[in-house]
Protein backbone atom coordinates (compact mmCIF):
# COMPACT_ATOMS: atom_id res chain seq x y z
CA UNK A 1 0.00 0.00 0.00
CA UNK A 2 0.75 3.33 -0.60
CA UNK A 3 0.37 6.43 1.12
CA UNK A 4 -1.79 7.84 -1.96
CA UNK A 5 -1.68 7.29 -5.15
CA UNK A 6 -2.83 9.68 -8.37
CA UNK A 7 -3.53 7.79 -11.23
CA UNK A 8 -4.22 8.56 -14.78
CA UNK A 9 -3.08 12.36 -15.09
CA UNK A 10 -1.34 13.57 -17.85
CA UNK A 11 1.62 14.37 -15.85
CA UNK A 12 3.48 17.34 -16.45
CA UNK A 13 6.44 16.95 -14.48
CA UNK A 14 8.47 20.34 -14.14
CA UNK A 15 11.53 19.56 -16.00
CA UNK A 16 10.27 20.62 -19.46
CA UNK A 17 9.24 17.32 -21.15
CA UNK A 18 6.12 17.01 -22.64
CA UNK A 19 3.57 15.76 -20.29
CA UNK A 20 2.59 11.89 -20.36
CA UNK A 21 -0.18 9.99 -18.60
CA UNK A 22 0.95 8.25 -15.49
CA UNK A 23 0.24 6.81 -12.17
CA UNK A 24 1.91 9.30 -9.07
CA UNK A 25 2.58 7.14 -5.33
CA UNK A 26 3.70 9.07 -2.40
CA UNK A 27 4.96 7.38 0.49
CA UNK A 28 6.10 9.72 3.91
CA UNK A 29 5.83 13.04 2.15
CA UNK A 30 8.02 11.69 -1.12
CA UNK A 31 7.37 10.74 -4.60
CA UNK A 32 8.17 6.82 -4.90
CA UNK A 33 7.01 6.07 -8.45
CA UNK A 34 5.93 7.70 -11.61
CA UNK A 35 4.83 5.37 -14.23
CA UNK A 36 1.77 2.55 -14.32
CA UNK A 37 0.99 1.59 -10.29
CA UNK A 38 -0.82 -1.46 -9.53
CA UNK A 39 -0.18 -1.51 -5.35
CA UNK A 40 -3.34 0.54 -4.08
CA UNK A 41 -3.17 3.44 -2.09
CA UNK A 42 -4.91 4.17 1.07
CA UNK A 43 -6.09 7.05 -0.70
CA UNK A 44 -6.31 7.36 -4.59
CA UNK A 45 -7.10 10.71 -6.38
CA UNK A 46 -8.63 9.79 -10.07
CA UNK A 47 -6.60 12.34 -12.28
CA UNK A 48 -8.21 10.89 -15.16
CA UNK A 49 -8.90 14.07 -18.13
CA UNK A 50 -6.40 16.24 -15.46
CA UNK A 51 -3.46 17.85 -15.62
CA UNK A 52 -0.63 17.00 -12.56
CA UNK A 53 2.06 19.47 -12.04
CA UNK A 54 4.48 20.21 -9.48
CA UNK A 55 3.25 22.68 -6.64
CA UNK A 56 3.77 26.15 -7.75
CA UNK A 57 7.18 28.13 -6.16
CA UNK A 58 6.41 31.82 -5.88
CA UNK A 59 9.85 33.32 -4.43
CA UNK A 60 8.56 36.58 -4.61
CA UNK A 61 6.18 37.32 -1.63
CA UNK A 62 5.46 40.08 0.84
CA UNK A 63 3.90 37.97 3.84
CA UNK A 64 6.48 38.52 6.29
CA UNK A 65 3.76 39.89 9.06
CA UNK A 66 0.66 38.11 7.66
CA UNK A 67 2.74 34.65 8.23
CA UNK A 68 2.41 35.02 11.73
CA UNK A 69 -1.53 34.73 12.59
CA UNK A 70 -2.53 33.38 8.81
CA UNK A 71 -1.95 29.60 9.00
CA UNK A 72 -3.04 29.72 5.05
CA UNK A 73 -1.37 32.69 2.99
CA UNK A 74 -4.32 33.26 1.07
CA UNK A 75 -4.91 34.35 -1.82
CA UNK A 76 -1.35 32.48 -2.77
CA UNK A 77 -2.88 28.97 -1.34
CA UNK A 78 -5.90 29.23 -3.76
CA UNK A 79 -3.70 29.63 -6.67
CA UNK A 80 -2.05 25.92 -6.49
CA UNK A 81 1.45 27.71 -4.94
CA UNK A 82 3.18 25.70 -1.73
CA UNK A 83 5.97 26.99 -1.52
CA UNK A 84 6.52 30.93 -0.76
CA UNK A 85 9.75 33.16 -0.32
CA UNK A 86 8.91 36.03 1.89
CA UNK A 87 11.47 38.93 3.03
CA UNK A 88 11.66 40.98 -0.83
CA UNK A 89 12.72 44.22 -1.04
CA UNK A 90 14.77 44.69 1.85
CA UNK A 91 11.50 45.33 4.39
CA UNK A 92 10.39 42.58 7.19
CA UNK A 93 10.23 42.34 10.79
CA UNK A 94 13.40 41.23 12.10
CA UNK A 95 15.90 41.73 13.75
CA UNK A 96 13.27 44.34 15.46
CA UNK A 97 14.44 46.14 18.84
CA UNK A 98 11.30 46.30 20.77
CA UNK A 99 11.49 50.38 20.31
CA UNK A 100 11.54 49.97 16.45
CA UNK A 101 7.94 47.86 16.23
CA UNK A 102 5.98 50.37 14.98
CA UNK A 103 8.45 52.01 13.20
CA UNK A 104 9.07 48.86 10.96
CA UNK A 105 4.76 48.43 10.43
CA UNK A 106 4.77 52.38 8.84
CA UNK A 107 7.71 51.15 6.27
CA UNK A 108 6.41 47.78 5.42
CA UNK A 109 2.82 50.09 5.10
CA UNK A 110 4.53 52.39 2.83
CA UNK A 111 6.33 49.81 0.64
CA UNK A 112 3.91 47.17 0.38
CA UNK A 113 0.45 48.73 1.15
CA UNK A 114 -0.42 46.65 4.05
CA UNK A 115 -2.37 48.01 6.90
CA UNK A 116 -0.86 49.29 9.41
CA UNK A 117 -3.32 48.15 11.39
CA UNK A 118 -3.62 44.91 10.52
CA UNK A 119 0.21 44.53 11.12
CA UNK A 120 0.00 45.68 15.02
CA UNK A 121 -2.87 43.83 16.10
CA UNK A 122 -2.04 40.88 13.91
CA UNK A 123 2.19 40.63 15.08
CA UNK A 124 2.98 39.19 18.37
CA UNK A 125 6.18 40.18 18.60
CA UNK A 126 7.92 37.19 20.46
CA UNK A 127 11.13 37.33 19.03
CA UNK A 128 13.53 40.52 18.56
CA UNK A 129 16.92 38.66 16.35
CA UNK A 130 16.75 37.28 13.12
CA UNK A 131 16.95 33.56 14.39
CA UNK A 132 14.73 34.42 17.26
CA UNK A 133 11.78 34.97 14.20
CA UNK A 134 13.04 32.25 12.24
CA UNK A 135 12.23 30.13 15.72
CA UNK A 136 9.31 31.55 15.95
CA UNK A 137 8.06 31.08 12.55
CA UNK A 138 9.10 27.37 13.28
CA UNK A 139 6.37 27.22 15.69
CA UNK A 140 3.41 27.78 13.78
CA UNK A 141 1.57 25.42 11.50
CA UNK A 142 -0.02 26.14 8.27
CA UNK A 143 -0.73 24.65 4.70
CA UNK A 144 2.46 25.86 2.65
CA UNK A 145 6.17 25.89 2.89
CA UNK A 146 7.71 29.02 3.86
CA UNK A 147 11.21 30.52 3.18
CA UNK A 148 12.31 33.95 4.40
CA UNK A 149 15.43 36.42 4.01
CA UNK A 150 17.13 38.94 6.02
CA UNK A 151 16.01 42.53 4.98
CA UNK A 152 18.42 45.17 4.80
CA UNK A 153 16.15 47.95 6.41
CA UNK A 154 15.00 46.09 9.24
CA UNK A 155 19.23 45.15 9.82
CA UNK A 156 20.07 48.70 9.00
CA UNK A 157 18.09 50.48 11.23
CA UNK A 158 19.05 47.92 13.94
CA UNK A 159 22.51 48.29 13.41
CA UNK A 160 22.10 52.28 13.13
CA UNK A 161 19.09 53.52 14.68
CA UNK A 162 18.18 56.94 13.33
CA UNK A 163 21.30 57.33 11.08
CA UNK A 164 20.08 53.78 9.22
CA UNK A 165 16.30 54.74 9.08
CA UNK A 166 17.61 58.47 7.71
CA UNK A 167 19.94 56.64 5.14
CA UNK A 168 23.28 57.90 6.46
CA UNK A 169 26.11 56.29 5.27
CA UNK A 170 27.43 53.53 6.94
CA UNK A 171 30.76 53.22 8.89
CA UNK A 172 33.10 50.19 8.79
CA UNK A 173 31.95 49.02 12.13
CA UNK A 174 28.40 49.28 10.88
CA UNK A 175 29.16 47.55 8.21
CA UNK A 176 31.21 44.64 10.10
CA UNK A 177 27.94 44.77 12.74
CA UNK A 178 25.43 44.33 9.51
CA UNK A 179 27.48 41.24 8.11
CA UNK A 180 27.71 39.47 11.44
CA UNK A 181 23.48 39.94 11.51
CA UNK A 182 23.32 39.05 7.77
CA UNK A 183 26.13 35.92 8.59
CA UNK A 184 23.48 34.87 11.66
CA UNK A 185 20.44 35.00 9.76
CA UNK A 186 21.72 33.27 6.80
CA UNK A 187 23.12 30.57 9.74
CA UNK A 188 19.37 30.32 10.70
CA UNK A 189 17.82 28.85 7.62
CA UNK A 190 17.36 32.64 5.25
CA UNK A 191 17.64 31.93 1.87
CA UNK A 192 18.94 35.09 1.43
CA UNK A 193 19.40 38.95 2.02
CA UNK A 194 17.23 41.30 0.14
CA UNK A 195 17.75 45.01 -0.64
CA UNK A 196 16.24 48.07 -2.05
CA UNK A 197 17.21 50.52 -4.57
CA UNK A 198 14.41 52.19 -5.58
CA UNK A 199 12.51 55.40 -5.26
CA UNK A 200 9.21 54.09 -5.50
CA UNK A 201 9.69 52.29 -2.24
CA UNK A 202 8.62 54.72 0.54
CA UNK A 203 7.94 54.77 3.93
CA UNK A 204 4.36 55.72 5.22
CA UNK A 205 6.34 58.77 6.34
CA UNK A 206 7.82 59.66 2.61
CA UNK A 207 11.23 58.55 3.38
CA UNK A 208 13.35 56.34 1.16
CA UNK A 209 13.55 52.95 2.56
CA UNK A 210 16.82 52.50 4.62
CA UNK A 211 19.73 51.13 2.31
CA UNK A 212 18.31 53.22 -0.92
CA UNK A 213 21.99 54.52 -1.39
CA UNK A 214 23.75 52.02 0.09
CA UNK A 215 27.37 52.48 -1.38
CA UNK A 216 29.81 49.80 -2.52
CA UNK A 217 31.40 48.86 -0.04
CA UNK A 218 27.88 48.58 2.74
CA UNK A 219 26.67 46.03 -0.03
CA UNK A 220 29.98 43.97 -0.61
CA UNK A 221 30.57 43.89 3.05
CA UNK A 222 26.86 42.08 3.24
CA UNK A 223 27.30 40.03 0.44
CA UNK A 224 30.42 38.48 1.28
CA UNK A 225 28.75 37.68 4.65
CA UNK A 226 26.38 35.43 2.36
CA UNK A 227 30.06 34.06 0.63
CA UNK A 228 31.31 33.12 4.14
CA UNK A 229 28.32 31.27 5.53
CA UNK A 230 28.71 29.64 2.00
CA UNK A 231 25.01 29.82 0.20
CA UNK A 232 22.18 32.51 -0.36
CA UNK A 233 20.35 34.97 -3.03
CA UNK A 234 21.43 38.60 -3.03
CA UNK A 235 17.68 39.68 -4.13
CA UNK A 236 17.14 43.51 -5.33
CA UNK A 237 14.64 46.41 -6.16
CA UNK A 238 16.43 48.60 -8.13
CA UNK A 239 16.24 51.65 -10.36
CA UNK A 240 19.54 50.40 -12.20
CA UNK A 241 20.61 54.50 -12.79
CA UNK A 242 22.97 54.45 -14.03
CA UNK A 243 22.66 50.38 -14.72
CA UNK A 244 26.17 49.64 -15.46
CA UNK A 245 27.14 51.08 -12.21
CA UNK A 246 24.87 48.50 -10.64
CA UNK A 247 26.42 46.05 -12.34
CA UNK A 248 29.87 46.21 -11.74
CA UNK A 249 29.77 45.82 -7.88
CA UNK A 250 26.82 42.91 -8.74
CA UNK A 251 29.42 41.19 -11.06
CA UNK A 252 31.61 41.38 -8.39
CA UNK A 253 29.62 39.92 -5.64
CA UNK A 254 28.82 37.22 -7.23
CA UNK A 255 31.86 35.67 -9.20
CA UNK A 256 33.75 36.29 -5.73
CA UNK A 257 30.63 34.57 -3.47
CA UNK A 258 29.99 32.69 -6.32
CA UNK A 259 26.13 32.85 -5.37
CA UNK A 260 23.18 34.49 -7.44
CA UNK A 261 22.57 38.19 -7.31
CA UNK A 262 18.86 38.26 -8.50
CA UNK A 263 16.88 41.90 -9.41
CA UNK A 264 13.53 42.83 -10.32
CA UNK A 265 13.05 43.74 -13.70
CA UNK A 266 9.88 45.79 -15.35
CA UNK A 267 9.53 47.70 -18.52
CA UNK A 268 9.41 50.99 -17.88
CA UNK A 269 6.64 53.79 -18.99
CA UNK A 270 9.74 56.71 -18.80
CA UNK A 271 12.46 54.29 -20.99
CA UNK A 272 10.60 51.71 -22.62
CA UNK A 273 13.46 49.73 -24.38
CA UNK A 274 16.10 50.03 -21.05
CA UNK A 275 14.86 46.26 -20.27
CA UNK A 276 16.77 45.12 -23.46
CA UNK A 277 19.77 46.92 -21.66
CA UNK A 278 19.19 44.96 -18.90
CA UNK A 279 18.99 41.98 -20.48
CA UNK A 280 22.55 43.09 -21.87
CA UNK A 281 24.38 43.90 -19.27
CA UNK A 282 23.07 40.80 -17.48
CA UNK A 283 24.36 38.45 -20.39
CA UNK A 284 27.57 40.41 -20.00
CA UNK A 285 27.63 39.69 -16.63
CA UNK A 286 27.37 35.97 -17.28
CA UNK A 287 29.36 35.35 -19.60
CA UNK A 288 31.91 36.99 -17.10
CA UNK A 289 31.77 34.11 -14.76
CA UNK A 290 28.88 36.13 -12.54
CA UNK A 291 25.24 34.46 -11.20
CA UNK A 292 23.33 37.25 -12.33
CA UNK A 293 19.38 36.55 -12.82
CA UNK A 294 16.57 38.76 -13.72
CA UNK A 295 13.09 38.67 -12.16
CA UNK A 296 10.03 39.07 -14.16
CA UNK A 297 6.47 39.45 -13.92
CA UNK A 298 4.01 37.77 -16.44
CA UNK A 299 1.54 40.59 -16.72
CA UNK A 300 1.68 44.27 -16.42
CA UNK A 301 2.04 45.59 -12.60
CA UNK A 302 -1.34 47.56 -12.56
CA UNK A 303 -3.41 48.97 -10.31
CA UNK A 304 -7.28 47.56 -9.83
CA UNK A 305 -8.72 51.33 -9.11
CA UNK A 306 -12.22 51.11 -7.25
CA UNK A 307 -14.54 53.11 -4.97
CA UNK A 308 -12.97 50.82 -1.96
CA UNK A 309 -9.42 50.58 -3.29
CA UNK A 310 -6.43 52.90 -2.01
CA UNK A 311 -6.58 54.81 -4.75
CA UNK A 312 -9.47 55.97 -7.47
CA UNK A 313 -9.61 58.80 -10.30
CA UNK A 314 -11.86 60.73 -8.22
CA UNK A 315 -9.72 60.39 -4.79
CA UNK A 316 -9.43 63.83 -4.77
CA UNK A 317 -12.18 65.35 -5.69
CA UNK A 318 -13.51 68.24 -3.26
CA UNK A 319 -17.04 66.30 -3.27
CA UNK A 320 -15.88 62.69 -3.02
CA UNK A 321 -13.41 63.86 0.49
CA UNK A 322 -16.69 64.87 1.85
CA UNK A 323 -18.16 61.03 1.82
CA UNK A 324 -14.73 59.43 1.52
CA UNK A 325 -14.93 58.58 4.87
CA UNK A 326 -18.40 57.01 4.99
CA UNK A 327 -19.53 53.43 5.72
CA UNK A 328 -19.41 51.80 2.14
CA UNK A 329 -23.04 51.31 1.97
CA UNK A 330 -23.62 55.02 3.22
CA UNK A 331 -21.38 56.07 0.90
CA UNK A 332 -22.47 53.90 -2.27
CA UNK A 333 -26.08 55.44 -1.68
CA UNK A 334 -24.55 59.07 -1.86
CA UNK A 335 -22.69 57.94 -5.44
CA UNK A 336 -25.61 56.87 -6.75
CA UNK A 337 -27.12 60.21 -5.87
CA UNK A 338 -27.54 61.95 -9.44
CA UNK A 339 -26.57 65.42 -8.15
CA UNK A 340 -22.90 63.90 -6.20
CA UNK A 341 -22.09 62.18 -9.29
CA UNK A 342 -22.01 65.39 -11.71
CA UNK A 343 -20.02 67.66 -8.99
CA UNK A 344 -18.12 64.71 -8.98
CA UNK A 345 -17.49 64.29 -12.76
CA UNK A 346 -17.84 68.00 -13.45
CA UNK A 347 -14.96 68.77 -10.97
CA UNK A 348 -11.72 70.19 -12.97
CA UNK A 349 -8.44 68.83 -11.24
CA UNK A 350 -5.39 70.76 -10.93
CA UNK A 351 -2.05 70.14 -12.26
CA UNK A 352 -0.73 67.28 -10.21
CA UNK A 353 3.23 65.84 -10.35
CA UNK A 354 3.16 63.32 -13.19
CA UNK A 355 2.41 60.05 -11.50
CA UNK A 356 -1.02 61.53 -10.07
CA UNK A 357 -1.70 62.86 -13.10
CA UNK A 358 -1.38 59.79 -14.83
CA UNK A 359 -3.30 58.44 -11.77
CA UNK A 360 -6.29 60.15 -11.58
CA UNK A 361 -6.02 61.67 -15.59
CA UNK A 362 -4.57 59.08 -17.37
CA UNK A 363 -7.79 57.90 -19.14
CA UNK A 364 -5.55 56.53 -22.18
CA UNK A 365 -4.45 54.08 -19.58
CA UNK A 366 -7.69 53.22 -18.05
CA UNK A 367 -9.60 50.22 -18.86
CA UNK A 368 -12.53 48.08 -17.86
CA UNK A 369 -10.71 45.04 -16.07
CA UNK A 370 -13.93 42.47 -16.44
CA UNK A 371 -15.49 42.43 -20.01
CA UNK A 372 -18.28 39.83 -21.16
CA UNK A 373 -17.18 37.95 -17.46
CA UNK A 374 -13.45 37.46 -18.49
CA UNK A 375 -10.54 39.27 -16.79
CA UNK A 376 -8.18 41.20 -19.61
CA UNK A 377 -4.76 42.43 -18.39
CA UNK A 378 -3.66 42.48 -21.99
CA UNK A 379 -5.83 45.48 -23.07
CA UNK A 380 -5.80 47.14 -26.55
CA UNK A 381 -4.89 50.66 -26.79
CA UNK A 382 -8.67 51.28 -28.57
CA UNK A 383 -10.34 50.04 -25.14
CA UNK A 384 -8.88 52.88 -23.12
CA UNK A 385 -11.60 55.08 -21.33
CA UNK A 386 -9.73 57.79 -23.41
CA UNK A 387 -11.05 55.87 -26.85
CA UNK A 388 -14.02 54.71 -25.65
CA UNK A 389 -14.91 58.98 -24.65
CA UNK A 390 -13.89 59.33 -28.06
CA UNK A 391 -16.29 57.52 -29.65
CA UNK A 392 -19.19 58.00 -27.93
CA UNK A 393 -18.92 61.78 -26.74
CA UNK A 394 -18.94 61.29 -23.45
CA UNK A 395 -16.09 63.28 -20.69
CA UNK A 396 -13.55 60.13 -19.80
CA UNK A 397 -14.51 61.13 -16.34
CA UNK A 398 -18.49 60.07 -16.51
CA UNK A 399 -17.39 56.69 -18.33
CA UNK A 400 -15.07 56.22 -15.84
CA UNK A 401 -17.58 56.69 -13.00
CA UNK A 402 -20.18 54.49 -14.72
CA UNK A 403 -17.22 51.87 -14.61
CA UNK A 404 -16.91 52.07 -11.01
CA UNK A 405 -20.66 51.78 -10.18
CA UNK A 406 -21.15 48.59 -12.24
CA UNK A 407 -21.80 45.33 -10.18
CA UNK A 408 -23.69 47.81 -7.28
CA UNK A 409 -20.28 49.73 -7.01
CA UNK A 410 -18.15 47.21 -7.01
CA UNK A 411 -16.22 47.84 -10.62
CA UNK A 412 -13.25 47.93 -11.36
CA UNK A 413 -10.79 50.12 -13.41
CA UNK A 414 -7.44 48.38 -14.63
CA UNK A 415 -4.70 50.91 -14.62
CA UNK A 416 -1.70 49.54 -16.14
CA UNK A 417 1.66 50.93 -14.97
CA UNK A 418 4.79 49.30 -15.23
CA UNK A 419 5.39 46.30 -18.35
CA UNK A 420 3.01 48.33 -20.54
CA UNK A 421 4.79 51.39 -21.54
CA UNK A 422 4.30 50.31 -25.88
CA UNK A 423 0.72 49.18 -25.29
CA UNK A 424 1.54 45.61 -26.35
CA UNK A 425 3.08 42.58 -24.63
CA UNK A 426 6.02 41.32 -27.17
CA UNK A 427 8.64 42.21 -24.43
CA UNK A 428 6.98 40.37 -22.19
CA UNK A 429 6.51 37.03 -24.16
CA UNK A 430 10.75 37.99 -24.99
CA UNK A 431 11.73 37.97 -21.56
CA UNK A 432 9.91 35.13 -20.30
CA UNK A 433 11.74 33.13 -23.02
CA UNK A 434 15.61 34.70 -22.33
CA UNK A 435 17.36 32.26 -20.16
CA UNK A 436 18.58 34.74 -17.71
CA UNK A 437 15.44 35.88 -16.32
CA UNK A 438 12.57 33.71 -13.69
CA UNK A 439 9.44 34.27 -13.39
CA UNK A 440 8.25 36.32 -10.36
CA UNK A 441 7.04 39.45 -8.72
CA UNK A 442 3.70 38.25 -7.70
CA UNK A 443 3.99 40.20 -4.41
CA UNK A 444 1.20 38.00 -2.74
CA UNK A 445 0.47 39.43 0.43
CA UNK A 446 1.27 43.14 -0.16
CA UNK A 447 -0.23 46.34 -2.03
CA UNK A 448 -3.90 45.34 -0.14
CA UNK A 449 -5.73 47.96 -1.51
CA UNK A 450 -4.74 48.32 -5.10
CA UNK A 451 -2.87 45.17 -6.51
CA UNK A 452 -3.52 41.60 -6.27
CA UNK A 453 -1.13 39.51 -8.51
CA UNK A 454 -1.02 36.24 -6.13
CA UNK A 455 -2.81 35.01 -9.06
CA UNK A 456 0.35 35.07 -10.99
CA UNK A 457 0.51 31.03 -11.31
CA UNK A 458 -2.98 30.48 -12.40
CA UNK A 459 -2.91 33.22 -14.75
CA UNK A 460 -0.05 31.50 -16.71
CA UNK A 461 -2.03 28.34 -17.41
CA UNK A 462 -5.15 30.74 -18.32
CA UNK A 463 -3.60 33.02 -20.20
CA UNK A 464 -0.29 32.34 -21.55
CA UNK A 465 -1.00 28.51 -22.12
CA UNK A 466 -4.78 28.20 -23.25
CA UNK A 467 -6.51 31.74 -23.80
CA UNK A 468 -4.35 33.78 -25.40
CA UNK A 469 -5.24 35.10 -28.97
CA UNK A 470 -3.17 38.76 -29.10
CA UNK A 471 -0.04 36.81 -29.65
CA UNK A 472 2.24 33.36 -29.44
CA UNK A 473 1.11 31.15 -26.47
CA UNK A 474 3.35 29.11 -24.63
CA UNK A 475 4.02 25.71 -24.15
CA UNK A 476 2.32 24.17 -21.22
CA UNK A 477 5.76 22.13 -20.25
CA UNK A 478 7.48 25.12 -20.55
CA UNK A 479 4.66 27.52 -18.20
CA UNK A 480 5.13 24.31 -15.36
CA UNK A 481 8.88 24.46 -15.70
CA UNK A 482 9.32 28.03 -15.12
CA UNK A 483 7.11 28.53 -11.76
CA UNK A 484 8.70 25.16 -10.05
CA UNK A 485 11.80 23.59 -11.03
CA UNK A 486 13.12 27.03 -12.16
CA UNK A 487 12.10 29.06 -9.44
CA UNK A 488 12.87 26.28 -7.06
CA UNK A 489 16.68 25.84 -8.38
CA UNK A 490 17.23 29.60 -8.00
CA UNK A 491 17.13 29.78 -4.51
CA UNK A 492 18.67 26.36 -3.70
CA UNK A 493 15.39 24.29 -3.42
CA UNK A 494 16.46 21.17 -4.68
CA UNK A 495 14.27 18.67 -2.92
CA UNK A 496 11.12 20.39 -5.18
CA UNK A 497 9.38 21.41 -8.49
CA UNK A 498 9.81 18.15 -10.52
CA UNK A 499 7.25 15.26 -9.70
CA UNK A 500 10.22 12.50 -9.71
CA UNK A 501 10.94 9.27 -7.63
CA UNK A 502 12.78 10.56 -4.48
CA UNK A 503 11.42 14.13 -4.85
CA UNK A 504 8.88 16.25 -2.13
CA UNK A 505 5.37 15.53 -2.93
CA UNK A 506 4.08 18.65 -3.53
CA UNK A 507 1.75 18.40 -6.43
CA UNK A 508 -1.14 20.30 -7.92
CA UNK A 509 -4.27 18.13 -9.60
CA UNK A 510 -6.04 20.81 -12.07
CA UNK A 511 -8.86 20.58 -14.32
CA UNK A 512 -6.96 22.40 -17.19
CA UNK A 513 -10.34 23.03 -19.38
CA UNK A 514 -12.38 24.85 -16.21
CA UNK A 515 -9.12 26.45 -15.02
CA UNK A 516 -10.05 30.27 -14.46
CA UNK A 517 -9.60 33.13 -12.26
CA UNK A 518 -12.13 35.15 -10.28
CA UNK A 519 -12.84 38.38 -10.63
CA UNK A 520 -10.70 40.91 -7.63
CA UNK A 521 -13.00 41.62 -4.39
CA UNK A 522 -12.28 43.71 -1.91
CA UNK A 523 -12.44 42.16 1.68
CA UNK A 524 -12.11 43.18 5.03
CA UNK A 525 -11.10 40.15 7.19
CA UNK A 526 -7.29 41.31 8.17
CA UNK A 527 -6.95 42.07 12.07
CA UNK A 528 -8.58 44.90 13.03
CA UNK A 529 -11.13 44.82 10.11
CA UNK A 530 -8.06 45.13 7.83
CA UNK A 531 -8.79 45.98 4.14
CA UNK A 532 -7.56 43.76 1.21
CA UNK A 533 -7.81 42.79 -2.54
CA UNK A 534 -8.44 39.22 -2.91
CA UNK A 535 -8.93 37.17 -6.02
CA UNK A 536 -9.55 33.24 -6.32
CA UNK A 537 -9.47 30.73 -8.51
CA UNK A 538 -11.64 27.67 -10.02
CA UNK A 539 -10.01 24.39 -11.42
CA UNK A 540 -7.79 22.96 -9.04
CA UNK A 541 -9.03 19.83 -7.87
CA UNK A 542 -6.49 19.40 -5.17
CA UNK A 543 -3.30 20.62 -3.68
CA UNK A 544 -0.76 18.40 -2.17
CA UNK A 545 2.03 19.77 -0.05
CA UNK A 546 4.59 16.44 1.26
CA UNK A 547 1.98 13.94 0.49
CA UNK A 548 -0.82 15.76 2.02
CA UNK A 549 -4.35 16.67 0.84
CA UNK A 550 -4.62 20.69 1.81
CA UNK A 551 -6.86 22.23 -0.77
CA UNK A 552 -9.85 20.11 -2.70
CA UNK A 553 -12.11 22.36 -5.40
CA UNK A 554 -10.41 25.11 -3.95
CA UNK A 555 -11.38 24.68 -0.11
CA UNK A 556 -9.06 23.58 2.72
CA UNK A 557 -9.16 20.65 4.46
CA UNK A 558 -7.24 21.28 7.53
CA UNK A 559 -4.34 19.71 7.19
CA UNK A 560 -1.34 22.39 8.10
CA UNK A 561 2.00 19.72 6.46
CA UNK A 562 3.54 22.89 5.92
CA UNK A 563 6.78 23.87 7.29
CA UNK A 564 9.61 26.51 7.89
CA UNK A 565 12.66 25.77 5.16
CA UNK A 566 15.74 26.56 6.82
CA UNK A 567 18.39 27.13 4.40
CA UNK A 568 18.62 25.04 0.78
CA UNK A 569 17.48 21.58 0.69
CA UNK A 570 19.52 19.08 -0.77
CA UNK A 571 18.28 17.02 -4.21
CA UNK A 572 17.99 13.08 -4.76
CA UNK A 573 20.73 11.92 -6.43
CA UNK A 574 18.52 9.83 -8.73
CA UNK A 575 16.88 12.93 -9.73
CA UNK A 576 20.36 14.87 -10.07
CA UNK A 577 21.67 11.95 -12.64
CA UNK A 578 17.95 12.08 -14.63
CA UNK A 579 18.35 15.55 -15.23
Amino acid sequence: MHDLVIRGGLVVDGTGAKGRTADIAIDNGLVTEVGKITAKGTREIDATGLVVTPGWVDIHTHYDGQVTWDPLLSPSCWHGVTTVVMGNCGVGFAPARPDKHDWLIELMEGVEDIPGSALAEGIKWDWETFPEYMDSLDRQSRVLDVATQVPHGSVRAYVMGERGARNEAATEEDIVKMAEIVREGIAAGALGFSTSRTMLHLSKDGEPVPGTFANKAELMGIGRALGQAGHGVFEMASDMTPAEEEFIWMKELSAETGLPVTYALLQSPVEPEKWRDMLRLTDDARKQGANVTAQIACRPTGMVLGWQSTLHPFIATPAYKEIADLPFAERLARLKDPEVRRQIVEHKPRERSPLSQILTQGFDRMFRLEKDGKLDYEPRAEDSVAALAAREGRSPAEIVYDMLMEKDGRGYIYLPMLNYALFNFDHIEEMMHHPATVLSLSDGGAHCGVICDASFPTYMLTHWVRDRDRGPRLPLEKVVRMQTHDTARLYGLNDRGVIAPGMKADINVIDFDKLRILAPEMVFDLPADGRRMIQRAEGYRATIVSGVVTFENGEATGEMPGRLIRGPQRQRQTVAAAE
